[in-house]
């Protein structure tokens, strides 16, 4: 017996590779920020965002904006380069 599934729906497909590479980035970022010791509030307050948007970061929002990566980055402690490699690695969860 044979089982043949169907391809996904495009938008679907697009959907799912966002959420992973989103998931990926907020992982690392999440995983980073718990090395250094941080609370999500202490982390947002050093990179002079809201709660809300650093767990929005961590829950996979992954930011295009370079004062954004550098504000993550100078917080928890993490050279530039490194969030700037992971985020252009998980660019897939822009959405386009």
């Amino acid at each position: 017996m044979s089982m043949q599934s169907a391809p996904l729906h495009p938008s679907i497909a697009t959907d799912y590779r966002r959420q992973f590479w989103g998931r990926i980035f907020g992982d690392g970022i999440r995983i980073s920020r718990e090395r250094a010791g941080m609370t999500v509030e202490e982390a947002s307050g050093l990179s002079g965002m809201a709660v809300s948007e650093w767990m929005a970061i961590e829950d996979g929002n992954v930011p295009q904006d370079v004062t954004r990566l550098r504000a993550i980055a100078a917080s928890i402690e993490v050279s530039y380069d490194q969030i700037s490699s992971l985020a252009l690695l998980c660019r897939e969860a822009w959405e386009l």
